[in-house]
């Protein structure tokens, strides 16, 4: 099992510091994190908390030294004190989920620790290698669709590949422009997403839109209802999820065995069922793919390290964060990213 090769993973932690992160991003809001910096033995781990609440980062940066986390740890036996500290101060977070995002960037940082004290990286760790990671581009049409922002795009860069979340305004002529590029790799329907800004409601005519339109795509999180079921009955194997994939667990509620997932890193929570869940894919012959969280920093790497080791080929939703930019300026990198010559630790640049 992947987690036996990291949990026994010796540190010294002796200090810790936080650091917000803010950008704009290209999908019209500004992004905040927070950086987890863990000092130990002349060395730093570094994880990011991608907890899309803008104030709960202003509220955590003013935290430092309030969590009891110092000491001589294996990465599993920190992994179970982080879990019983109440990273939030006592306040709950507009969405339970945000534990996790919190948590993933003290136990991330807690692997890059342990790996650069022990002086190796993951891949070295874990008996595997890095490979090339293709990406895909993730982005929202205009307001109202038309599908030129792809197109801007692919004057720039012909080569590339999109993942775009489609609404109920795209119409028959939108899907059909965009189909014509034959770079459109994944629809993500944001159908598993309520409460948030990003929700699509269950849409019938959009759902059967998307799949007549794209019949080789991967279709992510539709909402399944007695409306839509039947949409999928003979689509099931290239439906994806995202958003409820947050362990093993949540794959076996899933409405059927999937034959795709989306993993982001961050959904896990901790090392150990991130883990546990890529095990669980492998064992059940499910593909996976990268998904990112606008980080801003650090945590871009983590996505692009494990995506390398696991799912490099898949149609990963892990583009370098200058895509993420308002105006994205300069030479952009270009699908696949070449993995590190030199490696320590979580770290892949």
């Amino acid at each position: 099992m992947l987690y036996d090769h990291v949990s026994e993973l010796e540190f010294e932690l002796e200090d810790y510091d936080l650091e917000q992160r803010e950008r704009d991003t290209s999908s019209g809001f500004t992004r905040a994190t927070t950086i987890v910096s863990l000092h130990g033995d002349g060395e730093t781990g570094r994880g990011e908390d991608v907890t899309y609440d803008n104030d709960a980062h202003e509220a955590l940066n003013g935290s430092v030294g309030d969590f009891p986390i110092t000491g001589e740890y294996t990465l599993d036996e920190f992994s179970g004190q982080v879990s019983e500290i109440d990273l939030f101060h006592g306040t709950e977070p507009d969405q339970s989920i945000f534990h996790n995002y919190r948590q993933w960037a003290f136990e991330s940082a807690a692997l890059d620790l342990a790996l650069k004290q022990s002086n190796t990286n993951l891949a070295d760790c874990l008996g595997r290698t890095y490979d090339p990671v293709r990406f895909v581009v993730s982005t929202r049409l205009e307001d109202p669709p038309t599908g030129d922002i792809v197109l801007d795009w692919l004057d720039r860069n012909p080569e590339l590949e999109f993942k775009l979340d489609p609404t109920s305004e795209w119409t028959t002529e939108v899907i059909e422009r965009l189909a014509a590029t034959d770079a459109v790799r994944t629809l993500d329907l944001k159908g598993q997403y309520h409460g948030t800004t990003v929700d699509q409601p269950a849409d019938p005519e959009l759902y059967k839109r998307i799949i007549d339109g794209f019949p080789e795509a991967l279709i992510e999180d539709p909402e399944i209802n007695e409306e839509t079921r039947p949409l999928f009955e003979d689509e099931k194997a290239r439906v994806t999820w995202d958003y409820p994939i947050r362990g093993v667990e949540t794959v076996e509620n899933l409405p059927w065995e999937p034959k795709w997932l989306n993993i982001k890193p961050s959904r896990f929570g901790s090392v150990q069922s991130l883990f546990d869940t890529i095990d669980y894919c492998r064992e059940h012959d499910i593909q996976m793919f990268g998904g990112g969280q606008f980080e801003l920093d650090v945590g871009r790497e983590h996505i692009h390290a494990v995506a390398s080791l696991f799912y490099p080929n898949a149609p990963n939703d892990v583009a370098p964060k200058a895509y993420n930019d308002p105006d994205p300026g300069g030479e952009l990198p270009s699908s696949p990213l070449a993995p590190p010559t030199v490696s320590q630790g979580l770290s892949w640049q």
